[in-house]
């Protein structure tokens, strides 16, 4: 076993397992326990099969096939054949392919998952899965965004915000994978604390740190209410998984908001943006709006092939406090759409119809 691939795994783990943590800080729930216990079983080099095109190819079938926590849901929701999907692969190698086209089929295969967490890593490429957001309208453009920004917003680590003239405050959060702490969105929070209402902007944020993501979801709740649920697997088996663990959100200890607000989201809010959205979806007084979120709720993990190649995928199912998965994505409250009319006058539709709805329940 190879214990580089854990090691380098292993922080991230445990900050990805911290949305069960208490208050942000303390002890780690069981369900961090759980996480690393799978990291041990995942985060190892393929050892068993030849450097070989078939023995590469049967080793990266092999591995998601017992590993991977998706299978059966996706052979529901959108009819994976996981097997049928290797006898494709299979019936394109041959014994002097190149190296490059070993990764085409491989990469051709992972695409079957329909999944943005699954990679295979080479020294010169990253196979990877977009469709999830590349199929559909973006709802959101820069050059809109500007015309409310301005120039002369503030900014806090990596959030952006600033009062808008009706006197609603709006944060834009375009990414998790950034440092947000406790002084910023104190910061913000208090900043903004005689607006009207709140719109927090989580389109095209395709995630980071699920603590950062937790970190700011905290701020709009006053007691500890259930998220959802994660489990890990347990053998190879497709439906051979841990009993599914509670996640909760607590109450931050700092400023936290009391009004209505609103997230912003569409297909590019993703990983740990999505599950930013399920957690708010939680929250009283807060309202989802825009399209549904790209999804992406399995906590990646990495091994490697025999021929040194990484291989990235899902391995813990997420579901929200339903029991739904949201692999798929997470439906708005309020679905709305981008207009071209209103481009035209350069006006983002998501967020007039967000101040038009707190304007008419600001409470």
């Amino acid at each position: 076993m190879r214990l580089d691939p854990l090691l380098a795994s292993a922080p991230t783990l445990l900050r990805g397992c911290a949305v069960a943590v208490r208050g942000g800080v303390g002890l780690l729930a069981p369900v961090a326990a759980l996480c690393v216990g799978l990291c041990l079983a995942a985060c190892v080099r393929s050892e068993a099969e030849e450097n070989t095109a078939e023995g590469n190819l049967r080793a990266l079938w092999t591995l998601i096939d017992t590993r991977y926590c998706f299978l059966d849901h996706k052979a529901e929701a959108v009819g994976l054949d996981w097997a049928a999907a290797y006898t494709r692969a299979a019936s394109r190698l041959s014994p002097d392919m190149t190296n490059e086209q070993l990764f085409e089929v491989m990469a051709d295969m992972l695409a079957e998952l329909r999944d943005g967490h699954v990679n295979l890593f080479t020294a010169g490429n990253m196979a990877r899965y977009w469709a999830w957001h590349e199929d559909y309208p973006r709802h959101f453009d820069e050059d809109l965004l500007r015309h409310y920004l301005g120039t002369d917003y503030r900014i806090a680590a990596s959030v952006r915000y600033r009062i808008l003239d009706d006197n609603v405050g709006y944060v834009r959060v375009p990414s998790f994978a950034s440092g947000m702490g406790e002084g910023n969105l104190d910061e913000v929070m208090h900043y903004l604390r005689g607006c009207n209402g709140l719109i927090v902007d989580v389109r095209d944020n395709a995630g980071g740190e699920l603590t950062t993501a937790t970190r700011l979801a905290q701020r709009f709740t006053n007691e500890r209410v259930l998220v959802g649920y994660i489990a890990h697997k347990t053998g190879p088996g497709h439906n051979d998984f841990s009993a599914p663990e509670p996640c909760h959100l607590d109450p931050s200890a700092g400023v936290r908001w009391q009004k209505r607000a609103v997230v912003l989201t569409n297909r590019s809010t993703y990983s740990a943006a999505n599950a930013f959205v399920r957690d708010m979806k939680a929250c009283a007084r807060v309202v989802v709006l825009g399209d549904q979120t790209g999804g992406g709720s399995g906590m990646p993990y990495t091994s490697d092939l025999p021929n040194g190649w990484t291989v990235r995928f899902s391995a813990c199912p997420m579901w929200d406090a339903a029991m739904q998965h949201i692999e798929f994505g997470i439906a708005p409250d309020v679905a709305v759409a981008q207009s071209s009319d209103d481009a035209a006058q350069l006006k983002d539709t998501l967020i007039e119809a967000a101040r038009a709805l707190l304007a008419a329940s600001p409470q």
